[in-house]
């Protein structure tokens, strides 16, 4: 059997011929919205639990439209342009329009990178587009702390906007269970110190903080504390499909739409499987995701509900852009040096997260449910020693290996990475 692996770009084909049994695991197919722009219009004419975004800009002089950074394949393109123009139709002048893109604690997007992730050149003609930056202390302005303790600091061009606006996409998330909304305020465009305290031992190390879990998520509680606070929120949620079409669309207030979102990306995510599988084969998702290492370990995550015990997943990315931060770097760096169960001691009383080391934190999962493979074509040697995994000559090759251990010539494979979520009906 021929299968095309989601990889960079393109695509990566593997050949998994018999005696293999090769069980693909897609998500259900999803509509694909005939006419997206329309879709748009009508959402931002009949929002869930708010007026319509004409009339709620009205009479207001100022507005930030928050989108997700070049990581998420969010279709800002289709999107922006239409709320800006009922902002200046509602009254706000196009300078006191701010188009901020919550990086978190990403680096930020410049350039060609800029023009591709938003999407519409005259959307950077007319507004102010900018890059959120976490470690800017006077953009910030302290909110105080949610009841649990997190510190509430958001870029102030957003807090200080008359109508606040967050664009997204809703897919799973492994952390706060679904991406979108509440999220893409925090950590979107949090201070470094609500950022590091979100991905804190304390939330990472939590069972609920997972795919596909709201109720009883640190992370998501957390993220509702913080979206309180901010008075009416206009959200426009959008959920696509395999191919990266636009299969749904809402807006409105940002928790109840959001929310409404969420039930259709279930839907479309979470794939029952009757049975474990010794051998799993996965991808980050390709572009953008599976640019850095760092973004890879969300396919690694994804398919442990139907892992089988000490099994093998192997998962190919392209990591065009290496490994991820330098704070990334030194977290794996400290993982291979300390081992998995002394690393995580070591986070354990931290108030505050090192930079990007929540990511390690959660690669031990699938390090302690079984053996990992990585193909990739993106990683120089100094970089492959610091992902802690195994290597993959091919994807081929792994699978050979795999089967060899195991005895078990049943395959699940999945080509779109951590936009799907296989669970085991036989636990």
């Amino acid at each position: 059997m021929l299968i095309r692996l989601s990889y960079g770009r393109g695509t990566l084909p593997v050949n998994l011929p018999p005696p293999f049994e090769v069980t693909v695991i897609k998500k259900p197919p999803a509509p694909r919205l005939q006419s997206p722009a329309a879709a748009v219009q009508a959402a931002l004419a009949a929002p869930i639990g708010l007026p319509p975004l004409l009339q709620f800009a009205r009479g207001k002089e100022s507005a930030c439209i928050l989108i997700c950074d070049i990581t998420r394949p969010v279709p800002n393109g289709l999107l922006l342009r239409p709320l800006i123009e009922s902002l200046t139709t509602a009254g706000i002048k196009k300078d006191r329009i701010t188009v901020l893109i919550a990086t978190g604690m990403h680096r930020p997007n410049l350039g060609v990178e800029l023009e591709e992730l938003v999407g519409d050149s005259w959307v950077l003609a007319n507004v102010a587009v900018k890059n959120h930056d976490a470690l800017c202390d006077q953009d910030h302005d302290d909110l105080g702390f949610t009841p649990h303790g997190t510190p509430i600091k958001l870029n102030r061009h957003f807090t200080r906007a008359e109508v606040k606006i967050v664009t997204g996409l809703v897919e799973p998330h492994f952390m706060a269970g679904y991406s979108g909304g509440r999220k893409v305020i925090a950590p979107g465009v949090a201070h470094r110190d609500t950022i590091t305290t979100l991905h804190s031992h304390r939330f990472m190390a939590d069972p609920c903080a997972d795919n596909l879990v709201l109720e009883g998520n640190p992370l998501h509680r957390e993220q509702l504390a913080i979206a309180a606070l901010l008075g009416p929120v206009f959200c426009i949620n959008t959920v696509i499909d395999e191919h990266r079409h636009l299969s749904f669309v809402n807006a409105g207030e940002l928790i109840k739409s959001h929310i409404d979102a969420v039930a259709v990306t279930r839907q479309s995510s979470r794939v029952f499987l009757p049975h474990r599988f010794s051998t799993v084969v996965t991808s980050a998702a390709g572009y953008p995701l599976d640019r850095t290492y760092y973004q890879a370990v969300k396919g690694m995550v994804a398919p442990l509900g139907v892992l089988a015990t000490n099994g093998t997943l192997i998962i190919a990315a392209e990591c065009a852009e290496g490994l991820g931060s330098r704070g990334y770097a030194a977290a794996q760096e400290r993982l291979i040096a300390l081992g998995a169960e002394a690393f995580l001691q070591t986070l354990a009383q931290k108030r505050f997260a090192d930079t990007d080391e929540w990511q390690t934190q959660m690669q031990i999962r699938p390090m302690r449910a079984g053996t990992i493979k990585l193909y990739t074509t993106g990683l120089d040697d100094t970089a492959l020693k610091m992902t802690g995994v195994g290597l993959a000559k091919s994807v081929e090759h792994a699978v050979a290996e795999s089967v060899a251990k195991s005895g078990d010539y049943r395959i699940a494979v999945i080509p779109e990475g951590p936009y799907v979520i296989p669970a085991c009906t036989n636990l």
